[in-house]
């Protein structure tokens, strides 16, 4: 037997159930929520490494940004939770409303393109070169994501 081998099966056994977990809580479009997650912490971070850079640190600043993660994580579960409402709703009256799922899945979407967008507003405001080609690539996404959103009120 390998020396390796129990350290690995442990990592697997932990790495499944983290899996497991996260696809009971998520449905099977975990990694989405992982991302965005993901993407919460990276733009905290980079946040706090542009005010550190410029000579800006701000505790109440920073907890004001942990505030607003939660506050998109908030507008996440409203947005399908009331999807999930809808449905019901519809399944009593005999009406699909099955589309409103749609509603979470747009909410989703807009906050992953901005969190994207805030990292990179951070790298380049802490003076890092980003590609254009990233900036304008998420310009286009909002737009899309966003199109009946902004045809509405522009």
């Amino acid at each position: 037997m390998n020396c390796v081998e129990p350290i690995i099966n442990e990592y697997n056994a932990i790495i499944g159930a983290a899996v497991a977990v996260l696809s009971y809580i998520f449905g099977e479009h975990w990694i989405l929520f992982v991302v965005f997650l993901m993407l919460n912490v990276a733009d905290w971070f980079t946040g706090w490494m542009k005010s550190r850079m410029l000579g800006k640190e701000n505790s109440t600043k920073g907890w004001k940004g942990v505030l607003k993660k939660l506050g998109y994580w908030i507008m996440i579960m409203v947005a399908f939770g009331s999807s999930a409402v809808f449905i019901e709703i519809g399944n009593s009256i005999g009406i699909d409303l099955g589309v409103t799922t749609l509603l979470g899945w747009f909410v989703l979407a807009s906050l992953i393109i901005n969190e994207i967008r805030s990292v990179l507003e951070n790298f380049v405001a802490a003076g890092y070169r980003v590609p254009n080609i990233l900036i304008q690539g998420l310009e286009i996404a909002d737009r899309v994501v966003n199109k009946d959103d902004d045809q509405k009120h522009g």
